[in-house]
């Protein structure tokens, strides 16, 4: 089993800064991919960023200049630095790890349980 737990969501103002973290449990090897998504009511989850394990990241245009994804492959941890956040930012927010390699066996994803951000004055 791989469980993820996010931390770090909150109520923040326009223009300020949130750090999500997210910790991976199990007997973990190796994650090839870890990402954050976010999911407002009504709407389809959709990526915000990626980072593979040699450290490459990838984002959604709407994040690029704002957020950066970081990771430590020992701890397997993976964060998201969000500064210059938006109303438009609002959403629940979770953490993905994709390729899993445990000592029980292979794991193609795992979410975590999200933890809500909320951009507003």
């Amino acid at each position: 089993q791989v469980q993820l737990v996010e931390s770090g969501g909150g109520l923040v103002q326009p223009g300020g800064s949130l750090r999500l973290s997210c910790a991976a449990s199990g007997s973990i090897r190796r994650i090839n991919v870890m990402g954050w998504y976010h999911q407002a009511p009504g709407n389809q989850r959709e990526l915000v960023a990626s980072i593979t394990s040699d450290g490459s990241p990838n984002y959604a245009d709407s994040v690029k200049g704002r957020f950066t994804i970081s990771r430590d492959n020992v701890k397997n941890t993976v964060y998201l630095q969000m500064n210059s956040l938006k109303p438009e930012d609002t959403a629940a927010y979770y953490c993905s790890a994709d390729g899993i390699y445990t000592s029980d066996g292979y794991f193609r994803r795992s979410w975590g349980q999200g933890t809500q951000v909320t951009v507003s004055s």
